[in-house]
């Protein structure tokens, strides 16, 4: 939209037609980006994992370098954050509740970890694990149980396991640690040939 503006100086009135200040049309303006979508209700409630279980868990790993860690229900973050920051590894958490997705990534910018620290919208049952040599689980007995066959066959041999709280059915765990009060849980995916119960 134009205006006219006039100004006076020595007696000589000179007009100008000047742009007003209006907003530019929808088209023209930067497009935020599009908000996550829910994919379905999450299979359990979120209970953050409190941090001295998180760092006996991450210890209980033995992290390396080279080391990939996948947190499955990642809820705020934590598990992965703190991997990356005591241990440089990479991580990826995965978690189907929008909140806690956006949460960590605000974490995560917080801790200066965004470079090697991933949260992704998804579910776990479905989701690409394959690079994974770590798998950091607070689900339910029944859940680790459903997400076991997935984990025997995507993972390669030596990943290990650890859970919090919530064992994997029959398959008997090589490491339990008690840590205020709460159960640990670590296997590492055997060998194609082993068998399992």
């Amino acid at each position: 939209m134009l205006r006219r503006e006039c100004l006076s100086w020595l007696g000589v009135s000179l007009c100008l037609q000047v742009v007003a200040d209006t907003p530019a049309p929808l088209w023209a303006q930067p497009t935020p980006p599009a908000p996550l979508s829910p994919l379905r209700l999450p299979d359990v409630k979120f209970v953050p994992t409190p941090p001295a279980v998180v760092a006996a868990m991450l210890r209980m790993a033995t992290l390396q370098e080279g080391d990939v860690l996948y947190d499955l229900g990642s809820g705020d973050g934590r598990i992965p954050i703190m991997a990356a920051r005591a241990y440089g590894i990479a991580a990826v958490g995965i978690d189907i509740d929008v909140r806690r997705i956006e949460e960590a990534n605000e974490y995560a910018r917080t801790a200066g970890v965004t470079e090697t620290v991933q949260f992704l919208l998804g579910d776990l049952f479905t989701a690409d694990i394959r690079e994974a040599t770590v798998v950091t689980l607070y689900l339910l007995d029944v859940l680790n149980e459903r997400l076991r066959p997935t984990l025997l066959r995507d993972l390669l041999p030596g990943t290990r396991i650890i859970s919090h709280a919530f064992r994997m059915g029959d398959w008997e765990p090589e490491q339990t640690v008690r840590v205020d009060g709460r159960m640990i849980y670590l296997w590492t995916v055997p060998e194609p040939a082993a068998s399992l119960p």
